[in-house]
């Protein structure tokens, strides 16, 4: 006698479950490439060590800190290795000053590039000029220009009484990401407490980047206004900027997976 299994009923389970499979792949690939790692680190050789240590992380955000202890060194070193790169040096001065600085900067080839919102319009606008300018001589793709509204150590407290802003906090924020926008800015940087009000009024084409981002299990240190990756995500949120809950970590990569595998349950 002749026996017929039927497979119809396994073999539709097994596509769904690669179908899952593929789909969890995609989110968790597609979470990790919206986290920037800050490279917060004093030397180039301490820096060397994390990038080699976190391979699988895509993009990394330099700061003052490590610019100005190596130079561009570190950007060639990542280029190298084909990483983003998130140069956050946070200009504030003159509309001169600031126009040079950025055509020198956007020369490097990196993808984001900071300005203080503060430093008024005429700065703002002579940046994203300059930005276009030194791409263009550079041969390379100008970064995306990105207008810091407030950083995310100041509180609503220290807004009013130490800077004597007259403004509730997220309407400050909300008006320096607006003045951005006006001057032809690519984006802002906020707080993920920020996030909903300045995407729905600046729309989903202004990008928005957020630290201030901590795991529950991280300790928050000197952020004041903060959200999970998953709450910054949620909120509407691009990127996110994290740091010393992985570079910190006396286990870097386990932190990094950790925060990676909690966006993938939680987005």
């Amino acid at each position: 006698m002749l026996l017929v299994l039927d497979t119809t009923t396994d073999n539709k389970q097994l596509s769904t479950d690669n179908k899952q499979l593929s789909t969890n792949n995609f989110q968790q690939m597609n979470t990790s490439q919206r986290i920037i790692v800050a490279l917060d680190v004093p030397t180039l050789e301490e820096a060397i060590a994390l990038v080699d240590r976190l391979d699988q992380v895509s993009f990394w955000k330099i700061g003052l800190e490590l610019f100005v202890a190596t130079g561009p060194k570190i950007l060639e070193v990542l280029k190298s290795r084909s990483k983003r790169i998130f140069l956050d040096l946070k200009f504030h001065d003159i509309p001169n000053t600031i126009a040079g600085a950025c055509r020198a900067a956007s020369g490097y080839g990196v993808d984001i590039l900071t300005i203080h919102a503060t430093c008024g319009k005429d700065a703002l606008k002579a940046a994203t000029e300059a930005v276009q300018a030194g791409a263009a001589m550079a041969g390379v793709k100008p970064p995306k220009l990105i207008a810091i509204s407030l950083l995310t150590s100041i509180s609503s407290r220290q807004l009013a009484f130490d800077l004597k802003i007259p403004l509730e906090l997220p309407e400050y924020a909300l008006e320096m990401a607006l003045m951005a926008q006006q001057m032809g800015l690519d984006g802002a940087v906020c707080s993920p407490q920020e996030v909903v009000q300045l995407r729905q009024t600046c729309g989903d084409d202004f990008l928005l980047v957020c630290p201030g981002v901590r795991p529950t299990w991280a300790d928050v240190g000197d952020q004041k206004r903060v959200f999970t990756p998953a709450q910054a995500l949620h909120s509407g949120a691009d990127y996110l900027v994290i740091g010393r809950p992985i570079t910190a970590s006396v286990a870097p990569e386990l932190a990094w997976e950790r925060i990676c595998d909690e966006l993938v349950v939680n987005t």
